[in-house]
């Protein structure tokens, strides 16, 4: 049996000439061909009457299109194939664009609806792609094609004129529109058009309007996980201060306790049984509480440098400038004891009155001393007869030992 095809030996393509297997090599650079027994597919679309050459091209054109029925062709338009290149001697042997390679089927423009073509063209479209768009969608109407067209813009044949069989039937096109039913039919088109843009504008917001949400959430939960922490910083600051205190406290009680201790022990006390030291309940503690008089002058003077810080202790600077004028007096007095103007205190002196007088507790601390009042009140004197040095010494000791302890007084 006669070859009727050209293979190609590289991807397996049926060829229908010598021609096209040149086309076919100049572009795929494939140059293994042989001849065949097997004919080209020649599928015809019944409605469009647009030839397919191979299963492939029909699926796609039924994807395209919706159209299904096909005729086959193919023994029909199988020929013998010649191995000779013709010669083109003149332009009159050239093929229309589109047309099949088979010399005795003519190849021609299909027929359609030329009010509809005008329609189209008015509307900017080009004659070929409104031909295109007309002749595929089986001329079904304005909105068919002008569908056709968009679903079809980006195919690289779009502005080529379709080409035919010149013996396919055609179906007679629909009747046209009037040009009030072409006036509606373009308003309708635009209508569509506009409730698509609105629709697709309000996705976008309803979009934009999710991410603002989901962000504003976002910021909120930032801002909640912000103030935990804020919160639980200071939880745990407090926490510190409270701890820092109460470590203070004991340091304050632990060192009354020495202090108390030290006193006991220079006194000639035995130590303070703890029994005796911690009463069995704060009500019976107060209950049974009674003051008793320091029995020794340096417990005295103690008490009452310790009832004077009590009673200043919002001025820490105003109790530590009357200590240590009252260091002065007493140091004066040891350094000096005939020295009488040492010994007396004018009581009316301001400077006296502004560092020691006017604090409660500092002229009982001078009396305790040995100074007494005189000339109806208005001095302090200290007889000379009543120098008790080891008195005044134990008193410099209570003022330095008040000066110097930062917990002095504060329990």
């Amino acid at each position: 049996m006669a070859g009727v095809s050209l293979k190609c030996g590289d991807c397996g393509a049926l060829l229908r000439s010598v021609e096209e297997a040149q086309e076919h090599a100049e572009l795929t650079s494939h140059s293994n061909f042989s001849e065949s027994t097997e004919p080209v597919l020649n599928l015809v679309c019944t409605v469009c009457a647009k030839p397919c050459r191979s299963k492939t091209e029909s699926d796609l054109h039924t994807k395209r299109t919706g159209h299904t029925e096909f005729v086959d062709k193919t023994s029909e338009a199988a020929k013998p194939i010649s191995l000779e290149v013709p010669k083109v001697d003149d332009a009159t042997s050239e093929e229309p664009l589109g047309a099949t390679t088979d010399q005795n089927e003519e190849m021609v423009v299909p027929e359609v609806d030329k009010k509809l073509l005008e329609e189209l063209e008015s509307m900017g479209f080009s004659t070929a792609r409104a031909t295109r768009a007309l002749h595929f969608s089986g001329n079904a109407g304005l909105e068919a094609a002008v569908n056709w067209i968009v679903e079809h813009e980006n195919d690289p044949d779009i502005d080529q004129m379709p080409m035919v069989p010149a013996n396919t039937k055609v179906e007679a096109p629909k009747p046209s529109l009037t040009p009030e039913e072409l006036k509606a039919k373009q308003q309708e088109l635009r209508e569509k058009a506009r409730k698509k843009k609105e629709e697709e504008e309000k996705r976008m917001e309803r979009e934009r309007e999710k991410e603002r949400i989901r962000i504003g959430k976002e910021l909120l939960e930032a801002k909640r996980i912000e103030e935990d922490n804020e919160r639980k910083r200071l939880l745990a600051l407090r926490k510190a201060e409270k701890e820092e205190e109460k470590r203070a406290r004991e340091k304050i009680k632990q060192k009354l306790e020495e202090d108390k201790a030290e006193r006991r022990r220079k006194l000639g006390l035995p130590p303070e049984e703890p029994s005796v030291a911690k009463p069995s309940t704060v009500v019976e503690e107060k209950k049974s509480f009674l003051p008793v008089r320091p029995a020794t002058k340096a417990e005295q003077m103690r008490e009452c440098l310790r009832s004077l810080k009590q009673n200043h202790k919002e001025d820490d600077a105003k109790v530590k400038r009357a200590f240590q004028t009252l260091l002065t007096y007493v140091g004066n007095v040891v350094r000096n004891p005939e020295e009488e103007k040492f010994r007396k205190i004018r009581l009316t002196n301001q400077s006296f009155q502004e560092r020691v007088g006017a604090l409660n507790g500092g002229i009982e601390f001078l009396e305790i001393c040995g100074f007494e009042k005189i000339d109806g009140g208005e001095f302090l004197f200290l007889p000379r007869d009543k120098v008790e040095i080891a008195v005044l010494n134990s008193a410099g000791s209570e003022l330095d030992s008040a000066i110097k302890n930062p917990f002095f007084g504060v329990l």
